[in-house]
């Protein structure tokens, strides 16, 4: 019985190579991770790229205030952003246009918070009533809150600390000008149109390609509804004049020229003609899920089959 059950688990030479062989091959495996590691230097961390891309992000939110606050709505906080370093405040009654900055540090905004409210004005941004302070994508809602009730704007908007030198220019007499083909020259002959916005609207609309409809420029960076009530009838629109993109041929270059589309929207309409062929109607569009209805609306007068 005894030889019978040593026979049954006796090993032969062949086996108990085998079985070294294998449990070599798994001490190998299993200490494979820490060779790689101790053999294998890692590579240094390249910040400057990220610090590049940080800088081009910033400067697109601070151009684009009124596009992130309501198509991005995630993509910063202001409240978090902007709220520290404040001073204590000091309240007085003001005109927040072209008021100093040693004022808006009185009333308790910080200095990141002021550049953006500078840089608006720079840009030709003004503030017709107090509620064109919340547009200011820096001032967080506590501070409007808190400013408010100290907002006092004269009914022209000018600040009164400041000399009135409209009245020695010649006011703009009514005009109607095509705004697809007009140059900056001629846009700054509709009246409330100055240099800064003639230069903006000349920009946007190349990107686009022309303006199929009026509302459109609010679409333009700091062109508000009051604004726009000022201009719309001083302009006309032919829309023969706008320059399409054909959908079939383009590349990602020429999709990328419209504002209306993300990269990931751009990727997905190429995508889709690779796979099943050329467009034949705006209806087609409506097949690929990442475009809404209002995007493809939007898209519709500026593409060509």
């Amino acid at each position: 019985m005894l030889p019978a059950i040593k026979n049954y688990f006796s090993i032969t030479k062949k086996e108990w190579n085998g079985m070294l062989v294998l449990s070599v091959f798994m001490l190998i495996i299993l200490l494979a991770p820490d060779i790689y590691h101790l053999i294998k230097k890692p590579q240094p961390v390249d910040f400057s790229r990220i610090k590049e891309a940080q800088i081009v992000l910033n400067q697109v939110v601070t151009d684009q205030p009124e596009y992130y606050r309501k198509n991005k709505p995630n993509t910063y906080s202001a409240d978090a952003s902007f709220s520290s370093k404040k001073l204590k405040a000091e309240y007085f009654n003001f005109n927040p246009n072209h008021l100093a900055e040693a004022a808006w540090k009185k009333l308790g905004l910080s200095d990141r918070q002021i550049k953006v409210i500078l840089n608006y004005e720079l840009k030709g941004g003004r503030f017709y009533k107090k509620e064109d302070l919340q547009k200011i994508y820096s001032v967080t809602a506590s501070d409007y809150a808190r400013l408010s009730p100290y907002i006092t704007i004269p009914e022209r908007g000018f600040n009164s600390n400041f000399p009135d030198k409209v009245s020695s220019v010649h006011p703009k007499t009514a005009v109607t000008v095509e705004i697809n083909e007009a140059d900056s020259a001629q846009l700054t002959t509709i009246k409330g149109i100055g240099p800064a916005f003639a230069n903006r609207i000349l920009k946007y609309r190349n990107r686009l390609g022309g303006f199929y409809r009026k509302t459109q420029l609010m679409e333009v960076y700091g062109l508000d509804s009051i604004k726009y009530e000022e201009i719309a009838k001083q302009v006309v629109i032919n829309t023969a004049e706008i320059v399409k993109i054909n959908i079939n041929t383009c590349d990602f270059d020429a999709l990328k020229r419209n504002p209306y589309l993300s990269y990931k929207q751009m990727n997905a309409i190429l995508q889709y003609r690779k796979q099943h062929g050329n467009f034949k109607s705006i209806d087609e569009l409506k097949n690929i899920a990442i475009l809404s209805e209002e995007i493809i609306r939007k898209l519709e007068p500026y593409l060509s089959y």
